[in-house]
Protein backbone atom coordinates (compact mmCIF):
# COMPACT_ATOMS: atom_id res chain seq x y z
CA UNK A 1 0.00 0.00 0.00
CA UNK A 2 2.05 3.52 -0.84
CA UNK A 3 -0.35 5.53 1.49
CA UNK A 4 -0.04 3.48 4.64
CA UNK A 5 -2.44 4.77 7.42
CA UNK A 6 -5.52 7.22 5.92
CA UNK A 7 -6.39 7.75 9.46
CA UNK A 8 -3.47 9.74 9.82
CA UNK A 9 -4.83 12.55 7.28
CA UNK A 10 -7.72 15.35 7.06
CA UNK A 11 -9.17 15.92 3.59
CA UNK A 12 -6.57 18.72 2.61
CA UNK A 13 -3.64 17.21 4.63
CA UNK A 14 -3.55 14.26 1.57
CA UNK A 15 -3.02 16.69 -1.10
CA UNK A 16 0.48 18.04 0.72
CA UNK A 17 0.99 14.49 1.04
CA UNK A 18 1.29 13.23 -2.15
CA UNK A 19 2.68 16.87 -3.45
CA UNK A 20 0.10 18.24 -5.27
CA UNK A 21 -0.11 21.34 -3.55
CA UNK A 22 1.49 24.58 -5.13
CA UNK A 23 4.85 25.50 -3.68
CA UNK A 24 4.66 28.73 -1.69
CA UNK A 25 7.14 32.15 -1.05
CA UNK A 26 5.81 34.71 0.86
CA UNK A 27 7.47 37.82 2.45
CA UNK A 28 5.28 40.02 4.80
CA UNK A 29 1.92 41.13 2.70
CA UNK A 30 3.58 39.59 -0.62
CA UNK A 31 1.94 35.86 -1.41
CA UNK A 32 3.66 33.80 -4.82
CA UNK A 33 2.59 31.04 -5.67
CA UNK A 34 4.66 28.16 -7.89
CA UNK A 35 4.38 24.80 -8.90
CA UNK A 36 3.67 21.58 -7.60
CA UNK A 37 6.07 20.76 -4.36
CA UNK A 38 6.48 17.61 -5.76
CA UNK A 39 7.26 15.99 -2.13
CA UNK A 40 5.96 12.65 -0.85
CA UNK A 41 4.81 9.77 -2.52
CA UNK A 42 5.83 10.43 -6.17
CA UNK A 43 4.34 6.85 -7.12
CA UNK A 44 1.00 7.58 -5.70
CA UNK A 45 0.96 11.47 -7.29
CA UNK A 46 1.68 10.01 -10.38
CA UNK A 47 -1.01 7.47 -9.85
CA UNK A 48 -3.61 10.28 -9.16
CA UNK A 49 -2.10 12.48 -12.09
CA UNK A 50 -2.82 9.65 -14.91
CA UNK A 51 -5.64 8.30 -13.00
CA UNK A 52 -7.19 12.44 -13.19
CA UNK A 53 -6.95 12.74 -17.24
CA UNK A 54 -9.52 9.83 -17.45
CA UNK A 55 -11.94 12.52 -16.21
CA UNK A 56 -11.56 14.70 -19.21
CA UNK A 57 -13.47 12.96 -21.80
CA UNK A 58 -17.30 12.78 -21.95
CA UNK A 59 -18.04 10.88 -18.83
CA UNK A 60 -20.02 7.86 -19.56
CA UNK A 61 -20.46 3.99 -18.39
CA UNK A 62 -19.97 1.52 -20.75
CA UNK A 63 -20.84 -1.99 -20.72
CA UNK A 64 -17.40 -3.53 -18.23
CA UNK A 65 -18.17 -0.50 -15.99
CA UNK A 66 -21.61 -2.12 -15.36
CA UNK A 67 -20.48 -5.19 -14.73
CA UNK A 68 -18.28 -4.27 -12.39
CA UNK A 69 -21.14 -2.57 -10.25
CA UNK A 70 -23.41 -4.74 -10.44
CA UNK A 71 -20.96 -7.04 -8.03
CA UNK A 72 -20.95 -3.42 -5.53
CA UNK A 73 -23.03 -1.96 -3.10
CA UNK A 74 -25.76 0.56 -3.75
CA UNK A 75 -24.15 3.46 -2.03
CA UNK A 76 -20.56 2.38 -3.39
CA UNK A 77 -22.06 2.99 -6.60
CA UNK A 78 -23.81 6.02 -6.11
CA UNK A 79 -21.09 7.38 -4.65
CA UNK A 80 -18.50 6.13 -7.56
CA UNK A 81 -20.95 7.89 -10.03
CA UNK A 82 -21.22 11.52 -8.39
CA UNK A 83 -17.50 11.27 -8.11
CA UNK A 84 -16.80 10.95 -11.49
CA UNK A 85 -18.94 12.96 -12.26
CA UNK A 86 -18.12 15.71 -10.19
CA UNK A 87 -14.57 15.25 -11.52
CA UNK A 88 -15.67 15.22 -15.32
CA UNK A 89 -17.63 18.58 -14.57
CA UNK A 90 -14.41 20.26 -12.89
CA UNK A 91 -12.21 19.49 -16.16
CA UNK A 92 -15.35 21.40 -18.08
CA UNK A 93 -15.00 23.82 -16.08
CA UNK A 94 -11.02 24.31 -16.29
CA UNK A 95 -11.36 23.93 -20.28
CA UNK A 96 -14.55 26.95 -20.24
CA UNK A 97 -12.14 28.97 -18.64
CA UNK A 98 -9.10 28.23 -20.78
CA UNK A 99 -6.75 27.01 -17.96
CA UNK A 100 -4.01 24.89 -19.03
CA UNK A 101 -4.71 21.20 -19.04
CA UNK A 102 -1.95 19.87 -17.03
CA UNK A 103 -2.67 22.56 -14.52
CA UNK A 104 -6.13 21.82 -14.62
CA UNK A 105 -5.06 18.11 -14.74
CA UNK A 106 -3.00 18.58 -10.91
CA UNK A 107 -5.63 20.25 -9.63
CA UNK A 108 -7.84 17.54 -10.62
CA UNK A 109 -5.32 14.80 -8.84
CA UNK A 110 -5.61 16.32 -5.66
CA UNK A 111 -9.12 16.57 -5.55
CA UNK A 112 -9.42 12.85 -6.32
CA UNK A 113 -6.82 12.30 -3.32
CA UNK A 114 -9.25 14.14 -1.21
CA UNK A 115 -11.83 11.71 -2.70
CA UNK A 116 -10.10 8.87 -2.15
CA UNK A 117 -9.27 9.69 1.54
CA UNK A 118 -13.01 10.29 2.41
CA UNK A 119 -13.55 6.83 0.61
CA UNK A 120 -10.30 5.16 3.15
CA UNK A 121 -11.92 6.51 5.99
CA UNK A 122 -15.47 6.42 5.36
CA UNK A 123 -16.91 4.46 8.10
CA UNK A 124 -18.97 1.62 6.92
CA UNK A 125 -21.44 1.28 10.17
Amino acid sequence: MEIGDWDRFTGNTIGAFVGLVPSEHSSGASRSQGSITKTGNGHARRLLVEAAWHHRPRYRIGKVMHERWDRAPAAARARGDAGNQRLHHRWVTFIDRRKRSTTANVAIARELAGWCWSLAVLDDS
